[in-house]
């Protein structure tokens, strides 16, 4: 079965003989069956595969949203329950979800409000420095319908982000976006997940899409899933140099990753 290996920086996620079938009555659905994974800390990897071999499964197990019937989830020692309570996790997904009678700096704060007492508070993060960082220091007093689409999305990183969570989970993300605002996205989300170097390092990304050209740009590996039930078919080394840019979604090297995932997926 293919692995993620650990890296030397430290391994953050482990899973093993994951699987998860889904009570329909009489005719219960396997959406994953044994999947083994390791991802290192600090990584950036992505999810890819056709429709229904349960990606976004997937993800929800690792950030503790499902309980497996089978196999374990084990994040840097600690369950995916226990680094839920101690704020360790942050999700973006597919859906901004922002409150529209707040305003962006509202939306933003609200995990604060909501986690008062919160253990993850005392390593919270200033809103203000968190819409810099995503570059929304300027609309702090808009609405999210005075926004466009990827500038929700923005609010919604920075939201994930208040608690300086050490794995980020993205779910499909810019699934939503035109393609030009999609693209644009991509390189925003390096530029800000590279912006975590320092002292508390850069954040642990699992990210799941169905772009291969997203999969490739934004990653240091990418797993590829069969079809339903999930497994892990193979898991894909992206040797391209950081930083990144747009240029390099032209150069062959990068044209040989798009045509070998392609394959994998069974597109051509």
């Amino acid at each position: 079965m293919p692995e993620l290996p650990v890296t030397d920086i430290g391994e953050h996620v482990a899973i093993e003989g994951l699987t998860q079938v889904f009570d329909r009555g009489s005719r219960p659905l396997t959406a994953l069956s044994n999947v083994n994974l390791r991802v290192g800390r600090g990584e950036f990897v992505s999810v890819i595969g056709p429709s229904g071999c349960g990606k976004s499964t997937l993800l929800r197990l690792i950030g503790g949203l499902l309980h497996p019937t089978e196999g374990r989830v084990d994040l840097a020692g600690a369950t995916p329950a226990e680094a839920q309570r101690r704020k360790a996790i942050g999700y973006v997904f597919q859906d901004p979800s922002l409150l529209p009678w707040r305003s962006v700096i509202a939306n933003v704060t609200l995990p604060l409000e909501v986690n008062r007492r919160s253990r993850g508070e005392d390593r919270r993060r200033s809103p203000h420095d968190l819409l810099h960082l995503v570059g929304l220091s300027q609309f702090e007093g808009y609405y999210p319908r005075e926004l466009s689409g990827g500038m929700q999305q923005r609010v919604a990183l920075a939201r994930a982000l208040v608690f300086e969570p050490s794995l980020l989970l993205m779910d499909e993300p810019f699934g939503a976006l035109d393609e030009i605002t999609r693209r644009a996205m991509r390189y925003e989300l390096l530029r800000i997940w590279q912006a975590g170097d320092g002292d508390s390092g850069r954040k642990t990304v699992v990210f799941v899409t169905h772009s291969i050209p997203e999969a490739i740009t934004l990653s240091d590996r990418v797993v590829v899933m069969s079809g339903s039930p999930g497994t892990v078919r193979a898991v894909i080394d992206i040797d391209l140099s950081r930083p990144r840019d747009e240029d390099m979604e032209t150069e062959p090297v990068f044209l040989d990753y798009v045509v070998r995932l392609r394959r994998l997926l069974g597109e051509g």
